[in-house]
């Protein structure tokens, strides 16, 4: 079943022609002890439960709470190792919902996806997720290092630069997020590898930009953003900024 909550989660936050669940906001940083709250939107829904889940990064899913707004009489169900006063929900009218966390602790960072029943289309929805951030301190920047493709691999078409995150937490790294820009438009050819830990207990993560090898030589703009709730950090390089 958990496993099959994983593949849906993953598949189904953009199936054609079903409602579209929204939520916020999309990142959300909290110090340990704090209240917190998520809203949902089940856009054409209005008859069916907002239920969430809780993901913590390389987990699977874990059900939290169903808040049957619908049902006579109304009613919320939890999921175990959830219960109230520590996660409520509420409503604000038939399609938007709240999850509310309360004393959080670190432990409770992670992604939490909104999800209902769409009957017109047959179809599970979930929504893209709120990433909760939960620190006990400073969260640290992350330290940022842009490397420019190899001269071995400008020699073929497409070519790779690498963007390095290091300096990570044990608690941060599985909640940053990186991404990349060309002349300041999102990209979306990129891997980007599972946290490492270094020899110091702080850990690095890799990211890989695949481009045409022209567009380095025409010395467009590639920008590399870390980041970690409300902290970040980038770096840019381009071809005329480097000594090859």
């Amino acid at each position: 079943m958990l496993g099959t909550l994983c593949t849906l989660i993953t598949a189904l936050t953009c199936v054609s022609g079903v409602t579209v669940v929204t939520q916020k906001p999309p990142v959300v940083t909290v110090r340990k002890g704090e209240m917190v709250t998520m809203d949902c939107n089940l856009g054409t829904v209005t008859n069916r439960a907002a239920c969430w889940y809780k993901q913590v990064p390389g987990g699977v899913p874990q059900y939290v709470v169903c808040w049957y707004h619908g049902s006579k009489p109304e009613e919320i169900k939890y999921g175990s190792g959830f219960s109230s006063p520590k996660f409520t929900s509420n409503h604000q009218s038939t399609s938007d919902y709240r999850l509310i966390i309360n004393n959080v602790e670190e432990s409770d960072s992670a992604v939490y996806y909104c999800h209902t029943w769409d009957d017109s289309a047959k179809e599970d929805v979930f929504g893209q997720g709120t990433k909760l951030i939960v620190t006990d301190g400073d969260l640290g920047t992350p330290a940022v290092t842009l490397f420019p493709p190899s001269t071995e691999d400008l020699k073929s078409s497409k070519t790779t630069l690498v963007c390095l995150a290091s300096n990570l937490s044990e608690r941060s790294k599985g909640l940053v997020d990186v991404s990349w820009t060309s002349n300041g438009q999102s990209v979306t050819d990129v891997s980007t590898s599972p946290a490492e830990q270094q020899p110091d207990k702080t850990f690095k993560i890799s990211s890989y930009l695949t481009i045409n090898t022209e567009e380095w030589d025409k010395d467009v703009l590639f920008t590399c953003k870390v980041s970690f709730g409300s902290t970040y950090s980038e770096k840019e390089i381009r071809k005329s900024s480097c000594r090859m």
